[in-house]
């Protein structure tokens, strides 16, 4: 029998500042997309830089703190899953997306160490130990497809 994982980790740089908003619900949610680069060497030698732009969607109290600390450049390494999303416009036309559901957000200092902690939110511990139970992770069923649409702007 084969084994499924869905998880995905990255490291990169937010293109703008994170968006929060909240749900009928009360929920918090923040999206953002991080710019990753990848460095590598053509067939004729010649070295170079490739950017991926990947959406990244957090929830709770989690989009809250974030939406607080970071900002357009931040760096940060983001652990999560990925999710593919399907809706109709309202012309008619379906639409997708696949983004990263964030379960673990850090935020990263540019060079050097920092000598003050990062806001990772260790004084929250129930929060912490929830979001390792996997309680943060949000399906689906908990906002409505126009909540989380993508914005049609490109990042660069």
């Amino acid at each position: 029998m084969a084994a499924n994982l869905n998880k995905v980790l990255l490291i990169g740089n937010l293109t703008r500042d994170p968006e929060l908003r909240y749900l009928p619900s009360g929920q918090a949610v923040a999206t953002f997309t991080v710019a990753v680069n990848r460095n590598f060497t053509s067939q004729s030698g010649e070295k170079k830089e490739e950017a991926s732009f990947i959406r990244i969607v957090v929830w709770a109290r989690r989009a809250e703190v974030c939406n607080e600390y970071l900002k357009k450049g931040s760096p940060v390494f983001v652990e999560g899953r990925l999710q593919t999303r399907s809706w109709e416009s309202s012309d008619g036309t379906k639409r997708s997306t696949t983004e990263v559901v964030a379960q673990n957000v850090q935020f990263l200092s540019r060079g050097t160490r920092q000598t003050t902690p990062e806001p990772a939110m260790e004084d929250d511990a129930a929060f912490l130990e929830g979001a390792e139970a996997g309680s943060v992770d949000r399906g689906p069923n908990n906002f409505s497809e126009k909540d989380l649409q993508p914005d049609d702007e490109i990042p660069f």
